[in-house]
């Protein structure tokens, strides 16, 4: 079952998003997922087992600005996607995906986007495998400036 984050999934959220983004700061984590349940702009969905344990979660944003590959605005965008390990491969990824889906088409959207690290070839082959075309790859660069 799909449900939406609220108060009392909050801490499950923040616990498999740790997992997901092992250097964020858990404190960080947590205030973002408690500011996204005041958002219109931004959910987080969570997959709940029969048994009551939450075992994956998608957050998902809309983006209105510049969306890489996009040709319409607004963009429903996968900001994370995260299951449990013995729970892959078994659809829940794809429901999560589906439900984001519904939910930016609700919001006006025809087009929804996600990313990932050129080395993650786990999510790059996912999200090949459900139907996401890659528009482009990029690498980034900073310097300090002196």
């Amino acid at each position: 079952m799909i449900v939406q984050l609220d108060e009392c999934n909050i801490e499950s959220c923040v616990f498999m998003a740790n997992k997901l983004w092992p250097c964020s700061d858990i404190e960080e984590l947590r205030k973002d997922f408690i500011s996204m349940l005041k958002s219109s702009s931004e959910e987080c969905f969570l997959y709940k087992t029969k048994s009551d344990k939450y075992i994956g979660f998608v957050q998902v944003s809309i983006r209105r600005d510049y969306v890489e590959g996009s040709s319409t605005s607004p963009v429903a965008y996968i900001e994370g996607i995260y299951v449990e390990e013995p729970n892959r491969m078994k659809g829940i990824a794809l429901e999560l995906i589906n439900y984001s889906e519904a939910w930016g088409k609700e919001r006006g959207c025809v087009e929804i986007a996600s990313d990932c690290e050129l080395d993650n070839t786990i999510s790059i082959d996912f999200h090949s495998k459900i139907g996401f075309m890659e528009t482009n790859r990029v690498v980034c660069f900073i310097k300090e400036i002196k």
